[in-house]
């Protein structure tokens, strides 16, 4: 049985981390770890976290609740301490405020990660769906605009992080060998999965599409409070993996764009 292990970075997190605990508490399949890195919260969000875990360890069929507080240098220092504790067969950051759009979520995954692997005599080094919008509440916004495309490779991300970060779960032997560059502070996570889906190229590991909703994102997270910042870290990222030329001409096509988008929006 495909085991999952999911990561959830908090730090005085207790206003969104309920619905993000609770989610992971009603899936039902069985095989699961939830690693909780909190950065040394000061308000509820250890006292919810102990609850929840005594809540899942009572259960029947309770998933493994493990919690690690201490300081940290960031969210991606902490995304890095996840990776080095996980034990799952996959693994995937479901943050505060985020959580899976339904209680079967895990087995739908895991269902097709078997189809995948039967097809293909390999187990998929990387397992990716969509992704719904909610607002600050948990209530659904919308579909995210970039929707992941049906064939994904490391390439594919030349026009934008089109999977979110919380719809991939990545192979933990890969993830762990390619851990979060703590030099960028708002972006990492696009460079990650740019660098997990380059090493899946290398050993000729297949991408799986899950073709289905797979986690609700928050949208008023770290990045889109620093949005400017960001857009400049991906800049940068995009250079790095795809040079220069390349990432001038995608950014030239990204501007049409939104002025294309914009100019039907006023008609």
């Amino acid at each position: 049985m495909t085991r999952f292990t999911v990561i959830t970075i908090t730090y005085n997190a207790a206003g969104v981390l309920g619905r993000t605990l609770d989610s992971v508490l009603r899936q039902d399949y069985p095989d699961v770890e939830h690693l909780i890195v909190d950065g040394a919260s000061t308000d509820d969000t250890l006292h919810l976290a102990e609850d929840y875990k005594a809540r899942s360890d009572a259960s029947d069929g309770g998933h493994t609740v493990i919690i690690h507080s201490e300081p940290d240098q960031g969210i991606y220092d902490a995304m890095n301490k996840g990776l080095t504790q996980a034990s799952g067969d996959y693994v995937v950051f479901i943050n505060a405020g985020d959580f899976f759009p339904s209680d079967n979520t895990l087995q739908q995954i895991a269902h097709r990660c078997h189809l995948n692997e039967k097809a293909s005599d390999q187990l998929p080094a990387v397992l990716y769906g969509n992704t719904d919008i909610v607002d600050g509440q948990g209530n659904y916004l919308h579909p995210r605009r970039l929707q992941p495309p049906e064939r994904l490779t490391w390439r594919s991300f030349q026009q934008g992080m089109l999977v979110c970060h919380q719809a991939f779960y990545a192979r933990t032997d890969l993830a762990k060998n390619v851990q979060y560059d703590t030099r960028y502070r708002f972006s990492a996570d696009v460079d990650w999965c740019i660098r997990v889906m380059r090493e899946a190229d290398r050993l000729a590991l297949p991408l799986c599409n899950i073709g289905q909703v797979v986690a609700c994102y928050t949208e008023e997270g770290t990045t889109t409070r620093n949005h400017r910042a960001s857009l400049r870290e991906r800049y940068s990222i995009m250079v790095r993996h795809y040079g220069n030329v390349t990432t001038f001409l995608m950014h030239c096509w990204f501007v049409l764009r939104a002025c294309f988008l914009f100019g039907q929006k006023c008609k």
